[in-house]
């Protein structure tokens, strides 16, 4: 994957983390991603719209596809946010969904979305940190993150924690972003990212910053192969995964058995 030579520092040194390109001490890292979506909270969802045109809602409908909800299956969402994940879950046939954020206002855009009111007895909205998840061992049915991961200072912490709230015979599925395998289709891809999402963060949230941020979080993030390898240390087994648009995104799935 691309990578800035600043973020080399993250791998000789165990005090520091990437931001984006920067390196910055891992104890930072968590209040500076807080800060990034108090940010964009109130236009995320609109943003997601426009950054992906559109393409994202395809990418969660995939989602779905591959964890076939059932009325019998709990959801744990994690970086659950606005809840769109949760909500097409239920809207599949899917039964609890405990949405988990560790942002405040993340988990108050979602709440105020009128599409989410129908399904409020099926909702459970807590504040909580990926790397230390405020459920029981063995809790829940399904858990998912989407687009989180790559937000979280420890990730194989936060894996470690997924598997120990998923009951045995419970499925776990990430949607992040990844690598795009074509090299022409890559250099494309870079243009859009670096040059017109920015852009749009100023125009539409009057914050380039974090969608700088957001952009360059994507190159930091280990690829397709690495991120299996990730969730086969923590635990989980069947790993696979299925590239989207080309690897713009990818769906990792693993099961406790």
């Amino acid at each position: 994957m691309e990578q800035d030579s600043k973020s080399s520092a993250n791998k000789n040194d165990g005090d520091f983390i990437d931001f984006g390109f920067q390196s910055v001490p891992k104890t930072e890292k968590e209040a500076r991603v807080k800060s990034v979506f108090s940010s964009v909270a109130r236009n995320y969802d609109v943003m997601n719209d426009l950054m992906s045109l559109g393409v994202h809602r395809l990418w969660k409908d995939a989602l779905m596809d591959w964890l076939a909800p059932q009325p019998h299956h709990s959801l744990m969402d994690l970086a659950g946010g606005t809840g769109d994940v949760a909500l097409r879950f239920l809207k599949r046939g899917g039964g609890h969904v405990t949405i988990v954020d560790i942002n405040e206002d993340m988990l108050a855009a979602g709440q105020a979305r009128a599409v989410m009111k129908p399904y409020a007895d099926k909702l459970e909205w807590v504040v909580g940190n990926a790397e230390k998840l405020p459920l029981a061992d063995n809790s829940v049915d399904r858990a998912t993150i989407a687009f989180g991961l790559r937000n979280v200072t420890n990730r194989d912490v936060a894996l470690a924690e997924i598997y120990r709230v998923l009951k045995p015979g419970g499925r776990f599925c990430c949607l992040e972003f990844s690598k795009v395998e074509n090299k022409l289709f890559s250099k494309i891809y870079d243009e859009w990212s670096f040059k017109i999402l920015p852009q749009m963060g100023q125009i539409v949230a009057k914050d380039r910053d974090s969608y700088q941020y957001l952009v360059e979080s994507i190159r930091q993030f280990p690829d397709q192969y690495r991120l299996a390898d990730m969730m086969t240390d923590a635990g989980f087994e069947q790993v696979r995964f299925r590239n989207l648009s080309g690897g713009i995104a990818a769906i990792h799935s693993g099961w406790k058995l």
